[in-house]
């Protein structure tokens, strides 16, 4: 193969594998055969003369000179994405597709709508929605963009803060009625709890009184999960008290099915951020749905400003 004969295909798969470090993974990926990434990776490494990739029956990783031609390829797809986007953009048509990541209730409840309003005003941009409420390495995944409802470490992404999840003790009236109504922090000692372990410090509630005084109550039950939906069930079924994010329970609320509990105490919220891959920023289609996004999702229920 000579080196004119070197493709933005060649150029893609080699990109898809060195961050995957996975050749199946790239050929599921792309929707083709893994022998294509294979032959295109041959091809590629025989048309530069030097070996890109050191394989073993585990993993793909990158040699030196595969580092530096793996910086200077992604340069150049993101260039020819910039320029078709400029290109379209004479005509006012944004196309291709969009990666996201988000927690999966947060996901689930909002988002999903988010999205399909946004493919309601731009049809030729296709999503796809990542639900997972693990931490995913987003550039190996190829998510362009990823929503995350806690603290963030420090990150190579670029970060936008979209505001805090503010949060609320809520219970079934049917719960209440056979427990009782706790009035103080302290009473909500011996009720059941339902809480999500996989949340650091979810054994013991951290309750802030009007007067700024902190309350620290321990809160423990008999169910746990590490879903938000299977907590929305949960005390939606009478098993217990959640300190529950607003935009899951709001509907419940509204609808008289959920009492919110100690309502003058505040709880902790949480900050609400948009992670983006720094390659992928300056696509106009990205771009699109930041804005989007970062627009519609302060309107939510429980979404707001740290208080």
């Amino acid at each position: 193969m000579d080196k004119s004969d070197v493709s933005i295909a060649h150029m893609r798969s080699f990109v898809r594998v060195a961050e995957r470090g996975s050749l199946s993974a790239v050929a599921r990926e792309l929707n083709v055969g893994q022998s294509t990434i294979s032959r295109h990776l041959q091809e590629l490494e025989d048309s530069i003369g030097v070996p890109l990739l050191s394989r073993t029956t585990r993993r793909v990783t990158l040699t030196d000179e595969g580092s530096r031609y793996y910086a200077n390829c992604v340069q150049i797809l993101r260039l020819i994405e910039q320029a078709g986007d400029e290109a379209r953009g004479t005509r006012g048509a944004a196309s291709g597709m969009i990666r996201i990541s988000c927690t999966a209730a947060f996901g689930i409840l909002h988002v999903t709508r988010i999205v399909f309003a946004f493919q309601d005003r731009y049809p030729d941009i296709a999503v796809d929605l990542n639900l997972t409420d693990e931490r995913i390495d987003l550039v190996r995944e190829g998510v362009d963009i990823a929503l995350r409802l806690a603290p963030l470490a420090d990150s190579s992404m670029k970060l936008r803060a979209l505001g805090h999840s503010h949060r609320l003790l809520v219970a079934a009236p049917s719960y209440l009625a056979r427990r009782g109504t706790p009035h103080t922090p302290e009473e909500l000692i011996g009720h059941d709890a339902i809480r999500m372990p996989n949340v650091a410090g979810s054994e013991v509630l951290t309750l802030v009184a009007p007067d700024g005084q902190h309350h620290e109550v321990p809160f423990i039950g008999r169910f746990r999960t590490n879903h938000g939906l299977a907590v929305r069930e949960a005390v939606l079924a009478g098993r217990g008290i959640a300190a529950a994010h607003g935009w899951l329970v709001d509907d419940l609320i509204t609808a008289g099915r959920l009492t919110v509990i100690l309502p003058e105490h505040r709880l902790p919220s949480v900050p609400l951020n948009m992670l983006i891959v720094p390659e992928r920023a300056g696509i106009a289609r990205v771009r699109l749905v930041i804005e989007h996004l970062a627009e519609t999702i302060m309107r939510l229920p429980g979404i707001g400003p740290e208080p």
